[in-house]
């Protein structure tokens, strides 16, 4: 099997992904055959995935909508300054938060885009207002209010 690119990964760590990507819960058996291996090599291949970082973890993906949270808000957040301070600050305090799903440190307008999702208005106004507005150098917060998910995917194109 030829390696793809520089990951390291062939055809067959490939195929193996795919098919992890749409069910971790796919028993060993079913996934072997799925990527034309026995058992015993495809466990192995799924467990070096693990032990080197390309397989991060598995989890279930929530409904935000059945558990109460249909909120979703984009926020643009600028600092004051951008020194390795206030960074460092900025994003020990969000990863901090069950609200926030997604933080990126950005170029361009705004130091940071983040994901934050809510129950309600009221819900996002108390995150806002008790945890945001409060960490230390933030100079400008801009809310951006999702109306409707028209694509969400969780899967790689690989």
């Amino acid at each position: 099997m030829e390696n793809i690119s520089n990951t390291g990964l062939d055809e067959i760590d490939l195929r193996i992904l795919r098919r992890l990507q749409t069910d971790t819960r796919v028993s060993n058996v079913d996934l072997a055959a799925a990527v034309g291996l026995s058992q015993s090599p495809c466990l192995r291949r799924v467990r070096q995935l693990e032990a080197r970082g390309v397989i991060a973890r598995q989890v279930a993906l929530v409904n935000q909508n059945a558990v109460g949270l249909p909120v979703s808000v984009f926020l643009q957040v600028s600092l004051e300054r951008q020194v390795e301070d206030a960074l460092r600050v900025f994003e020990a305090a969000v990863a901090a938060w069950p609200e926030v799903m997604e933080c990126y440190l950005m170029t361009g307008n705004a130091d940071y885009m983040l994901r934050v999702v809510a129950a309600d208005l009221g819900a996002y106004e108390r995150f806002l207002m008790d945890h945001l507005t409060r960490v230390p150098g933030v100079a400008s917060i801009r809310s951006s209010f999702a109306l409707k998910q028209v694509v969400y995917k969780t899967a790689l194109p690989i």
